[in-house]
């Protein structure tokens, strides 16, 4: 039905003319009904993802590759991304852009490819695949928040099982967890965001070895531990190996992508929106995947500034933990929301991840930046740390 101009703008009658205030908060209180009547529980019982901006602050929040691209490699990728017709869909299949991936990363052709608007549209894939209501999903915690508010969007019950203090993964009750929770999606990211571990690749194979569902092994940061558990898809058909190009400098992209056995791809294809990766996209990433070398070697430095980050982490009063990804954890022996908010103030944003007893108590995490981002961040700390 069209919207009338009196229905939104004039009053009825003389005693609807009173203050709009109140009309307002009738409206609002109607709105909030209809919300509560007609929104799923599960969503109304989450929160939406929130990114802080970033406006005139050093940005080590969010796990980007700090280097831009070389200026002449970014004049080519402009040429070649203005002969994209953006008049036409972009190709549904992605072909070209999935034999460049074959290409750079060594990928069997006995081995599926599904491409994602980022990881995170292939998270939400897996789940409507195999999870919903009475599915359980399974993962330990602390790791990626995406996993928990993804089961809860599709209606999925989320286990955590917690690790260790030092944030190691506790194989017992991680296998008791599979063995009583039957998970239909069991997820382990490797390394694991937000401690930045690897786990102990002994535990993961018994729990793939276990497992009754699908395994996801998340690669988000291959790009700086470059350990993968891909040459294990033969031995475990019901495993993924799942990746992002975004931590390797093309997060603007938002390309990921899942490794599986076709027929699994062949069901989880069923999920997958048309055209969900752009043409753009789709050219830019396999020009980039092309002069592989070059990010290749900015991930080299970002390796090399996070030893170095991290060795200098430890001359102050904070434990920094060993990293295999593009980011320090750190935990103060003070507040940390006051360190944070004091970083913030010297136009440093990192990563708060402090919740009160549990093993991130007091615990910030801080992404790798270029060489005067880091040392920036750290004269910023020490000063925060001695106020």
């Amino acid at each position: 039905m069209p919207i009338r101009h009196d229905d939104m703008t004039t009053p009825k009658n003389p005693r609807d003319s009173g203050d709009s205030r109140d009309g307002d908060n009738r409206g609002d209180a109607r709105i909030d009904a209809r919300i509560e009547e007609l929104v799923r529980r599960e969503i109304l019982d989450i929160e939406a993802y929130h990114a802080p901006p970033a406006d005139g602050l050093i940005k080590l929040d969010a796990m980007e590759n700090p280097y831009p691209l070389p200026a002449e490699l970014r004049r080519e990728w402009l040429a070649r991304a203005g002969e994209v017709e953006i008049n036409r869909y972009p190709d549904p299949q992605c072909a070209a852009l999935k034999r460049q991936l074959r290409a750079t990363f060594g990928i069997d052709d006995s081995v599926a490819i599904t491409l994602g608007n980022g990881s995170d549209e292939l998270l939400l894939m897996l789940m409507l695949l195999v999870g919903g209501r009475g599915r359980a999903i399974v993962a330990p915690t602390p790791t990626f928040s995406m996993y928990q508010l993804i089961a809860a969007l599709t209606g999925g019950e989320f286990t955590g099982v917690p690790l260790r203090a030092d944030f190691t993964l506790d194989g017992d009750a991680l296998l008791d967890a599979i063995r009583r929770r039957r998970p239909a999606l069991v997820f382990l990211a490797y390394p694991n965001n937000p401690t930045g571990n690897c786990f102990d690749e002994a535990i993961m194979l018994e729990a793939l070895a276990q497992a009754p569902g699908l395994v996801v092994v998340d690669e988000a940061y291959f790009a700086f531990c470059r350990r993968s558990f891909a040459a294990r898809l033969r031995e475990f058909p019901h495993l993924m190996v799942l990746r992002t190009l975004s931590k390797s400098g093309m997060a603007a992209l938002r390309l990921g992508f899942l490794l599986a056995h076709p027929k699994w791809a062949a069901q989880l294809e069923k999920t997958r929106l048309p055209y969900n990766i752009g043409a753009l996209t789709q050219r830019s990433a396999a020009f980039l995947l092309e002069h592989d070398a070059v990010m290749r070697a900015q991930a080299d430095r970002i390796i090399r500034s996070r030893d170095a980050l991290r060795a200098a982490l430890s001359a102050l009063p904070v434990r920094a933990f060993p990293s295999a990804a593009n980011f320090i954890l750190f935990r103060t022996a003070t507040d940390a929301a006051r360190i944070h908010a004091a970083l913030k103030s010297r136009g440093v944003l990192i990563k708060n991840l402090h919740a009160p007893a549990t093993p991130l108590e007091n615990c910030l995490r801080v992404t790798i930046g270029n060489e005067q981002e880091n040392t920036q961040f750290l004269e910023a700390l020490r000063d925060s740390l001695n106020e």
